[in-house]
């Protein structure tokens, strides 16, 4: 069984690819339309929602701000934590090109882990809870 003692308590989940983006091609921003006075560690969770033309949207963002060989080859998980970060601040304006707003909250320290199958909630969950 995985030791989780040392994971944040503290969960965000977020719509695919967006959380692939997060741990592989460098996206530090996460938007969201609320302020949240939370700052620190959290895990990123990717949701288990799937819009059809959302992903394909997103994908092509992706794809084209990175060039990646195709995209739809984005091998992304779904329903459970795949990685942590640390929110640092948050933002209503970036140079970013990930940033769409109203508000961005940055991330940094961001570090992949192994999948942990876990449901998901709205906002900043405590995902232990949900095990």
């Amino acid at each position: 069984m995985t030791d989780f003692t040392n994971l944040p308590d503290r969960a965000l989940s977020i719509r695919q690819p967006w959380a692939w983006a997060i741990l592989n091609a460098g996206k530090r921003i996460e938007n969201r339309p609320q302020r949240w006075k939370y700052r620190g560690p959290i895990c990123i969770h990717a949701s288990l929602y799937k819009n059809g033309k959302d992903y394909a949207e997103a994908s092509n963002f992706i794809w084209e701000q990175y060039q990646m060989d195709s995209p739809y080859d984005l091998d992304v998980y779904r329903g459970g934590i795949i990685g942590t970060a640390e929110i640092v601040d948050v933002v209503t304006e970036s140079d970013s090109p990930w940033f769409f707003g109203p508000y961005g909250y940055v991330l940094d320290n961001v570090q992949p882990l192994p999948f942990i199958p876990v449901k998901g909630a709205l906002g900043l969950f405590r995902w232990k809870e949900k095990m």
